[in-house]
């Protein structure tokens, strides 16, 4: 079984596993059995000696898990309202399921959306499902998500005031709120700044600019982790809302204080990839002239119509240190990410250009 047939959720806990390394041969596309899930062979995965070009044919071990049953729109109940873990089993794999990751790590999840409290599509329901697969083999997640006027409160359990911090927007230093909940068991810091961003009946398609929205929160996240000192190992981002982040992170806040985390992209939409102006991406304080190249955020498609344009998701790719494409969308991720968006970026990026795997 290889990574195409993974559970979404075990694809990408599996990516945050990955070794932070230099090693060029990681510049190769990624396949990795089911089985690679479970730490023993992790171990065997993380030796950078040993060939990542088809784990099933380097490491002789078979898959575990079998019968895995998919979560679907139309269940009766969520599956985010389920018992953890979401799949059946068997009862002779429960105590290795059960077992807890030996090399425990904090991540952090900047997203727009989470299911229940702010959910429009499949993108709330992976990054709930993942956090908690994550949470249940011991590791410290939590998830950075608009405080959308919307949010869905009454399902915010231990809602309270966290911080009070500034954080930079269009040439002046915003007020901002960051609150701490607790959403299905995991640890969510909601962000509300003190301007008109995220306010009306729905998550999207406010009165205000969306994509100048989410720039000034991907900034207020890393602003945040700084103010409180927070370190975290992983930083996973999704989507083009958040693919500004990666820039901001390895351009300004990494030569400040931010040191120790690694960035990982889930693209679970590719139709959608974050359009916007230099003028627009200088607003959180880069200069957005400095990445109108196609090295850096000018896209295929952008030239296409308008060179003048970048793209915030693309910028994502060539900034993340690893990058998951979840498929099953209108547009099939191999076919738009092989050759036009990865393969030309695999010399680039912070460490050596980043790793990714295609569902």
């Amino acid at each position: 079984m290889g990574f195409a047939s993974m559970n979404l959720v075990t694809k990408s806990a599996l990516l945050l596993k990955l070794p932070q390394t230099t090693d060029t041969t990681y510049k190769s596309r990624l396949r990795v059995p089911l089985h690679s899930y479970f730490p023993r062979t992790l171990q065997a995965l993380a030796n950078p000696t040993s060939s990542p070009l088809c784990a099933e044919e380097s490491v002789g071990l078979k898959p575990t898990l079998k019968d895995i049953n998919w979560p679907s729109p139309n269940d009766d109940i969520p599956f985010w309202k389920k018992e953890f873990p979401p799949w059946d089993a068997g009862s002779e794999h429960n105590d290795e399921i059960k077992e807890k990751d030996a090399d425990l790590m904090h991540v952090i999840h900047v997203t727009a959306e989470m299911a229940p409290v702010a959910k429009v599509g499949g993108l709330g329901d992976v990054v709930t499902g993942l956090s908690r697969a994550c949470v249940s083999r011991g590791h410290k997640v939590e998830i950075m998500l608009p405080f959308y006027e919307c949010i869905q409160k009454k399902q915010i359990n231990d809602l309270k005031l966290l911080t009070s911090y500034n954080s930079y927007f269009d040439g002046s230093w915003l007020s901002v709120n960051a609150y701490q909940g607790t959403v299905s068991g995991i640890s969510v810091i909601l962000i509300e700044p003190q301007n008109h961003f995220f306010k009306g009946p729905s998550v999207y398609g406010g009165s205000y600019n969306e994509l100048e929205a989410y720039l000034f929160f991907s900034r207020a996240c890393l602003e945040w982790m700084q103010v409180t000192g927070s370190q975290p190992d992983i930083i996973h981002v999704h989507e083009w809302q958040t693919g500004g982040l990666p820039l901001l992170y390895w351009d300004m806040y990494h030569s400040l204080s931010l040191k120790k985390p690694r960035l990982i992209l889930t693209i679970h939409n590719l139709e959608h990839y974050g359009e916007c102006s230099k003028e627009q991406l200088s607003k959180c304080g880069l200069d957005g002239s400095l990445y109108g190249t196609i090295e850096k955020a000018v896209d295929d498609r952008t030239i296409g119509h308008n060179p003048e344009r970048l793209s915030l998701l693309k910028g994502g790719i060539v900034y993340s240190n690893a990058i998951v494409c979840i498929t099953g969308g209108s547009l099939g991720a191999q076919e738009q990410l092989q050759p036009k968006l990865v393969q030309k970026q695999l010399g680039w990026g912070p460490v050596g250009g980043p790793r990714y795997a295609i569902s």
